[in-house]
C-alpha cells in the first residue's frame, strides 16, 4: 500500500512525513496513474514503484540540502520530479515547474490546484529560453532529465543566483559524466561541492546527486541555443 510504503520509507531517510502530505501523495499518485492512460507522462506505473522510484526517490534530496523557504526550480520536470514531490514533503518552499511540453504543464497545473498547494508556478518553455525574471532567481534548481551533466549544468546553472546550488540527480555510475563536464561547471560560475549516494527505501536501486554550488554568476551568453550546446558541449 502506497500509504505504508512512503512511512517506512520516509522514515529510512530520516524525513518527516505528515497526514496531508500522505493525502497528497495519494491523490498525485492516483492522478498520474489514471492521466497516464491517455497521455505519457511516466514508464513507471504501479502503484509501490510510484511510491518508491518517484516519490521516494524524489523526497531523498531533502537529506542532502535544506530547501524549507528557498525557491527552487526544477527544469524539465516532466510529470513532476522531483519538484512536485519534494513540495509535498516540504511545503514552505517556492517552487517553480518548467517543461518544455505544454500538455504536461497542463497536467501539472491542474495537479497542483487539486493538492491545494499554493506557491508553484508551472511555466511551458524550454530550458535554454529563460522565462522573464527567471535568470539567477533561485536558491536551488533541481532536475532529474536525463541530459549529460556538462549540458544539463548549461541549461540550469543560469537559473541559480551566486550562492545557491544545483542538485543534479543521476546514477551512481555517473563518474565519466562528471568528468567530462567539470570545465563546464567552472565556465558556467560552479564549483563541485559534493556527491552524494543513497539507496531508493524498498529497492536495491543506488542513486546519486551532485550538488554543484553556484560561486559567480554565469556569463551572459549562456546557455546558447540547444542545437549549439549538443553539437559544441562545453
Amino acid at each position: 500500500m502506497l500509504e505504508e510504503i512512503l512511512r517506512a520509507g520516509f522514515d529510512e531517510l530520516g524525513l518527516s512525513l505528515d497526514a496531508r502530505a500522505l493525502e497528497r501523495y495519494r491523490l498525485y499518485a492516483d492522478t498520474l496513474a489514471e492521466t497516464n492512460k491517455v497521455m505519457n507522462l511516466t514508464a513507471i506505473t504501479g502503484e509501490d514503484e510510484i511510491a518508491r522510484l518517484h516519490f521516494l526517490d524524489s523526497a531523498a534530496l531533502l537529506r542532502f540540502v535544506p530547501l524549507a523557504g528557498k525557491r527552487v526550480i526544477d527544469v524539465g520536470t516532466g510529470a513532476g520530479f522531483p519538484g512536485l514531490a519534494l513540495k509535498i514533503a516540504c511545503p514552505s518552499l517556492s517552487l517553480v515547474l518548467l517543461d518544455s511540453l505544454d500538455k504536461r504543464i497542463g497536467f501539472l497545473r491542474d495537479t497542483c490546484s487539486a493538492l491545494g498547494l499554493s506557491d508553484v508556478a508551472c511555466f511551458h518553455s524550454r530550458a535554454e529560453e529563460i522565462p522573464d525574471g527567471c535568470r539567477e532567481a533561485f536558491d536551488a534548481a533541481v532536475s532529474r532529465a536525463v541530459a549529460r551533466l556538462d549540458l544539463l549544468c548549461e541549461l540550469c546553472l543560469p537559473y541559480v543566483k551566486p550562492g545557491g546550488v544545483f542538485l543534479a540527480m543521476k546514477s551512481r555510475d555517473h563518474a565519466g559524466e562528471l568528468a567530462e563536464a567539470r570545465r563546464a561547471i567552472r565556465l558556467l560560475g560552479g564549483e563541485v561541492e559534493a556527491e552524494y549516494d543513497y539507496t531508493v527505501p524498498g529497492t536495491d536501486v543506488v542513486h546519486s546527486v551532485i550538488a554543484i554550488r553556484k560561486l559567480a554568476s554565469t556569463p551572459p551568453k549562456y546557455p546558447r541555443r540547444w542545437a549549439q550546446i549538443k553539437k559544441q558541449p562545453l
